[in-house]
């Protein structure tokens, strides 16, 4: 039998550090030795003094050298909020200018003036008006389309111009022929473009170049609502914290974003006007009382925000199949949307985007405009979602922030009527004497704010946004209640979260044996995996919150896992000791070990951090002869060991925004086909090494192969 104190090795390996300290000697001192020591002592301090001094003078002058750098990319990030301002301002006119012009001038009353005319009278423009913007729009998206930027050279920085420029043209005449996208999400990639423009002309990386993204996407919303604070709140929430940049490398990034903003802001209200983006109506709070009302209200918003997303997602989906089994070209997939939703809007024309008259309409905010009942309001949720999502599933461009906005203010007032008329008034249904329901235009607020939260992910800058507008304290604990619960009904990791509680409590009831928990590692592993593709299906519904990891490199968006993983790695089972496993890792020098079944199919991984906290754990809960005998399983029991798994011909930017949600450094490349029965076979992983090696080595190959053509063109 081996002697107990072997397996213990490994055990304190990992407590240790990785360079433990020299052994102390103690020696008597010989007489006549003590002053030599004093003078060692002192000349020891002196020298590190010495040595002190030289640290803190480099220090200084390397602070000295960069600080240069850093004014210069904060004076950029300035002018990029000023470039913004002046773009949006342009954009925003220019719609104005396409919709007075198709629309014939038709005066600031929204929409809503169809249902004034005779529809024999006015259906043809309601039609053809949508129609040809659809058809404009696919012209563009196809001229787009076919302009292909290489890694380097002047060539490749104009064609870089013109994409984002094509874009912002193509939003222009969707929103200006009415179809019912926003242009809140276009002012944003305005602002990201001109920072990555920036950016590219430094030759700007990192922490740099993600700042002034930053300060772009903060300059976009600014600019498009004359919101400076939520536009800095925005560039937190969207940008600099999905990012998985070091904190170290962005502490200049709130000086950046905050004067962008701010610049962005001045400029808008120069051209645009002092006015916010909507006219807020009159409210009230009536008392404390309607707290939990408003909280109801925050759990509607929330499951309209999911309906919304889903039904995108599904209509995505089907129009893309129809594209494949009918042949029909993407350059005509526009006008096919702008037809449905000119047919839409011959019975609700509400659904046609008329800048933000029409959610003035909706909250009763404009004089000479009557409200319309709560059936109707209940009616245009339901259209709107349904128009938005093909405009978005055909291909027309814009945003989702005006949507949700018109979205949640018809749920916000349809609500609020049906509690007044529920709780209020001689006819009410139910008499609360404590209970006075506030006017309908205050839950419509509040709605507006919940549903922008549930569907774009943006609690604090939906919070900011409403009471930058409003101006009124009192609506703050109302709105942080819907917004919070708004934001958590329609967070997709909220399902995953209850399903695993689910699993962890039956495992404690049963006293779960391996085989059990190989299906919580399995099950975990597919919710996980679903997460994190509603993370890219976000990017997908609305394009300005992932403007930071595209990466504005069009020549990587092909690249897949399989083109960057690596098939040499370490695979053990449940049932190997824990020793075995750490000396493997030690062995191979690697940081993880994943865990498979007889069959090579995928359990789980666990990385030497894991292994760390089992031993903690492991002090204080199980006996040394225990600890000798640990397994693997053993500590995928104790640290709940999670599993995210890619296959290999995912594209690699998925993968990395998979490893980026989860806050991780490696994942498992599996099979194409997985159940929840099987966890996919084992044939490889891809890490952040891989994914930055097949990057550089893809960008060289792509240079060099330009370069190559230039050269042929020359002869």
């Amino acid at each position: 039998m081996a002697p107990a104190a072997t397996p213990f090795a490994p055990r304190l390996l990992l407590a240790s550090s990785a360079y433990p300290p020299p052994p102390r000697l103690f020696r008597p001192l010989l007489p006549g030795s003590r002053r030599v020591g004093v003078r060692l002592r002192v000349r020891c301090g002196a020298a590190d003094e010495e040595a002190e001094a030289r640290r803190g003078e480099q220090l200084k002058a390397s602070m000295e050298e960069m600080a240069p750098g850093l004014d210069l990319v904060t004076l950029a990030a300035c002018l990029v909020g000023l470039l913004t301002g002046v773009s949006v301002v342009l954009f925003n006119l220019s719609v104005h200018e396409i919709r007075d012009l198709l629309w014939d001038g038709i005066p600031l009353r929204g929409a809503t003036w169809l249902r004034e005319e005779p529809t024999g009278e006015i259906w043809q423009r309601v039609i053809l008006v949508p129609v040809s913007g659809g058809i404009i729009v696919g012209g563009l998206n196809t001229l787009r389309s076919s302009i292909k930027t290489n890694s380097d050279g002047t060539v490749s920085n104009i064609k870089g111009v013109f994409r984002p420029f094509l874009k912002a043209l193509a939003a222009s005449f969707t929103l200006g022929t009415g179809n019912s996208l926003g242009p809140e999400g276009p002012s944003v990639e305005i602002g990201s473009a001109i920072a990555k423009g920036f950016g590219n002309v430094f030759g700007w990386e990192g922490g740099k170049k993600l700042s002034l993204v930053a300060a772009g996407s903060a300059a976009g919303i600014a600019s498009g609502f004359n919101a400076a604070v939520a536009g800095c709140f925005f560039a937190v929430e969207s940008v600099l914290w999905p990012s998985s940049a070091d904190s170290s490398s962005l502490s200049n990034s709130t000086p950046m974003v905050i004067l962008s903003a701010v610049i962005a802001s001045v400029i808008s209200e120069i051209g645009l006007g002092s006015d916010p983006a909507f006219t807020v109506p009159q409210y009230d709070f009536r008392s404390p009382t309607e707290l939990p009302l408003y909280l109801l209200l925050g759990v509607f918003c929330g499951l309209v925000s999911i309906t919304l997303s889903r039904c995108t997602a599904l209509t995505m989906d089907i129009v893309e199949s129809l594209q494949k089994a009918t042949g029909l070209p993407r350059a005509a997939s526009p006008a096919l949307g702008g037809l449905i939703v000119g047919l839409l809007a011959l019975i609700y024309p509400e659904v046609l985007y008329w800048g933000f008259e029409n959610v003035d309409v909706l909250l009763e905010s404009r004089p000479f405009t009557s409200g319309l009942s709560a059936s109707v309001l209940v009616q245009l949720i339901g259209v709107k979602i349904l128009a938005t999502s093909l405009c978005r599933a055909f291909g027309l461009v814009g945003g989702y922030y005006a949507p949700s906005l018109f979205i949640g203010a018809a749920t916000g007032m349809a609500y609020g009527k049906f509690m007044r008329f529920t709780f209020t008034g001689s006819e009410a249904l139910f008499h609360v004497p404590f209970l006075d329901v506030a006017s309908p235009q205050a839950y419509g607020l509040v709605g507006m704010a919940a549903t922008l939260a549930g569907v774009c992910k943006v609690p604090l800058t939906s919070v900011l946004l409403l009471f930058e507008l409003t101006q009124d304290y009192r609506i703050v604990l109302p709105l942080l209640g819907a917004v919070g619960l708004s934001s958590w009904i329609a967070s997709p990791q909220r399902f995953s979260t209850s399903s695993k509680g689910k699993l962890d409590l039956v495992e404690k009831k049963t006293n779960a044996v391996q085989e059990e928990e190989i299906m919580s590692s399995q099950t975990q592993q597919v919710t996980s995996v679903d997460s994190a593709d509603s993370a890219a299906d976000l990017c997908k519904l609305e394009s300005s919150l992932c403007v930071y990891d595209v990466r504005d490199d069009n020549m990587l968006e092909n690249l897949t896992v399989a083109e960057a993983m690596k098939t040499r790695y370490i695979s053990v089972s449940l049932k190997t000791p824990v020793v075995e496993a750490l000396n493997l890792m030690l062995a191979e020098k690697e940081p993880f070990v994943i865990i498979t079944e007889s069959n090579k199919s995928l359990v789980c991984l666990l990385t030497l951090k894991d292994f760390q906290d089992f031993c903690k754990t492991s002090k204080t809960t199980r006996m040394q002869t225990e600890v000798q005998e640990s397994l693997v399983s053993h500590v995928c029991e104790a640290v709940r060991c999670k599993m995210w798994s890619v296959t290999p011909q995912m594209p690699l930017g998925t993968a990395e925004k998979i490893m980026d949600s989860h806050g991780v450094d490696q994942v498992p490349v599996v099979s194409e086909c997985f159940d929840h029965q099987d966890g996919g076979l084992l044939i490889g992983f891809v890490d952040r090494e891989c994914i930055t090696i097949a990057r550089r080595a893809l960008a060289a190959k792509e240079f060099f192969s330009f370069t190559s053509e230039i050269r042929k063109e020359e002869r």
